[in-house]
């Protein structure tokens, strides 16, 4: 998650309540005040020709949010064979784990995200979280810890400490999981990089939601870390996103909605869902000139590096 708005998240009380409700992607959109209203999801995109993974994605965020099957119905039918469902506090991480267990399109990630530590720690409640997520990292389909990192954006100096402390914690769960570990990071990157030296990184490792330049991403090309490229790379003030786009090691590449936020160009501003992966996949293949059948290709096989099968 890295919306500068976030809409008012929707979190069921159960997993049937979600699937429960059944209405339409193309019936659900966003309204000014971050809610939604009949008509503004984008239209689906022309199928993509093999199968990609969108490797991060939110679907319990949203307040009339399509049925968890029906969208991934909505994103199988256009080449998006499955998602990573990421959690970000306790509800969501809870969340997470009913959903890989109902349907087995979905892979898991679990964490604290850094906007929440440092009013955890506050409220002394932090550890005991961290103990949570650690419990919950243990479902055979959750594969990652994430989103976590840190985020200098919404959160003032007195609350470093706190994300610093909670970083550390999930880089400490996930190398002693041996999971993957997503990092969200915003105008923190000289610190995430830092903690990352002195703490060591698990062995698969991904900035999602990609937010650096062509510098972080020769960083990443070194020390073979791995870049999720969001709809934000298809926004025309992103340059600095295209050109690291265009250094990056391709066996480092990742793709993802973070849905319902950063949709693509031309329908940026309107809700996003896994549905419109295709857009954004598009779009890197022909920044990169490759032909799209071999940039599916390459996306899939680079996510399964990281996360394993879907079928297991």
């Amino acid at each position: 998650m890295c919306a500068e708005d976030v809409p008012r998240p929707y979190r069921p009380e159960s997993l049937a309540e979600l699937v429960a409700r059944n209405e339409s992607a193309s019936n659900v959109s966003s309204n000014n005040d971050g809610g939604f209203r009949q008509g503004a999801f984008a239209a689906a995109p022309e199928p993509l020709p093999e199968p990609v993974y969108d490797n991060h994605t939110h679907f319990d965020f949203g307040d009339s949010p399509v049925g968890l099957a029906d969208a991934l119905d909505a994103a199988q039918a256009v080449g998006v064979g499955g998602a990573v469902q990421v959690g970000c506090d306790l509800p969501s991480s809870r969340f997470t784990v009913a959903a890989v267990e109902a349907n087995k399109r979905l892979l898991g990630a679990v964490a604290i995200h850094p906007n929440d530590a440092p009013e955890l720690a506050d409220a002394g409640t932090l550890e005991d979280a961290l103990a949570e997520i650690d419990a919950l990292s243990t479902h055979p389909r959750i594969r990652a810890i994430g989103e976590t990192g840190l985020d200098y954006f919404r959160t003032g100096q007195s609350g470093v400490a706190a994300q610093h402390h909670s970083f550390r914690e999930h880089l400490e769960i996930a190398k002693r999981r041996n999971l993957a570990l997503q990092i969200h990071c915003r105008d923190a990157h000289t610190d995430v990089l830092n903690i990352l030296q002195k703490s060591g990184a698990p062995e698969r490792m991904v900035f999602h939601c990609f937010s650096g330049d062509a510098e972080l991403a020769k960083i990443c090309n070194d020390n073979g870390w791995y870049m999720s490229f969001s709809g934000t790379v298809t926004f025309k003030n992103a340059k600095n996103l295209r050109e690291a786009l265009a250094i990056a090691d391709p066996a480092l590449i990742l793709v993802e909605t973070d849905a319902p936020f950063l949709t693509p160009h031309p329908f940026r501003g309107r809700p996003n869902a896994s549905y419109m992966l295709p857009y954004t996949v598009r779009s890197m293949s022909q920044l990169l000139e490759r032909e799209l059948v071999g940039m599916c290709q390459l996306l899939r096989r680079n996510t399964e590096a990281v996360y394993g099968s879907w079928d297991d």
